[in-house]
């Protein structure tokens, strides 16, 4: 397994937001973490990147417990919000980003050539960013995760703000990076935009795992009435 997750446990501002938590994610895969609005999806996430501590549980990358810095270079990562630093240009976002993967000048600047193409920024690629709307900061956020052709990719939202044309850039690049071998782990609460592209999918609900480890081919009917049907079942368990 490329990352297990197991039993983790995280409480933020006195309240328990994640309740053992536990699935694995197996090599050359997209894994779909899915879940509604406030779920628990993104605190999962950070918890996995080592930006928050949970309390308890284990999780491994690589078959390493946490992270080091060798995995680190081997992992890249789009959040759901992007903070990006305006008075730079696209390519010199891409190329700050690029040198502390120790590229050389140029094949960094091949590289930046090649993502601003394949996200449909080579025209923009000179401008600031400062001037770039929301789906083309998307678009720029997603070539930054893929720089340092990481063999984990991990993606927060990465459908927010983008129109059809950009989902199905996405969706594409992200079929074209998991048959090059790149594993992908990201989170949405959107169910038409991908149920085509990927392998499995957990969902969690209100702080819980309520399903994983399913093959999304396997399912005897459509997701989305998969997923209401799961969801609500815990809800109505929730009650009781």
């Amino acid at each position: 397994m490329i990352l297990e997750v197991q039993k983790i446990e995280k409480t933020l501002a006195k309240k328990q937001v994640l309740h053992g938590v536990s699935f694995t994610v197996e090599k050359g895969e997209i894994y779909w973490f899915l879940g509604p609005n406030g779920a628990g999806k993104t605190t999962t996430m950070k918890s996995i990147l080592g930006l928050i501590s949970p309390e308890s549980g284990e999780i491994k990358i690589f078959d390493e417990s946490g992270l080091t810095m060798e995995s680190k270079k081997r992992i890249g990562f789009m959040p759901e919000n992007t903070y990006l630093y305006k008075h730079l240009t696209g390519r010199e976002f891409l190329e700050f980003n690029g040198s502390f993967f120790g590229l050389k000048w140029e094949e960094l600047k091949n590289t930046v050539d090649s993502l601003l193409e394949k996200v449909g920024l080579e025209n923009a690629g000179d401008k600031y960013l400062k001037s770039y709307s929301k789906w083309m900061l998307q678009r720029v956020w997603l070539a930054q995760s893929i720089i340092n052709k990481p063999e984990l990719l991990f993606l927060d939202e990465p459908m927010s703000g983008l129109d059809p044309i950009g989902r199905k850039m996405v969706k594409d690049l992200l079929v074209e990076l998991r048959d090059a071998g790149t594993t992908i782990f990201f989170n949405t609460h959107i169910l038409a935009d991908v149920e085509s592209i990927c392998d499995r999918i957990s969902i969690i609900n209100k702080w819980h795992l309520i399903v994983e480890w399913q093959e999304v081919k396997k399912l005897k009917w459509g997701l989305e009435d998969f997923f209401i049907e799961k969801v609500t079942e815990h809800n109505e368990h929730l009650q009781k």
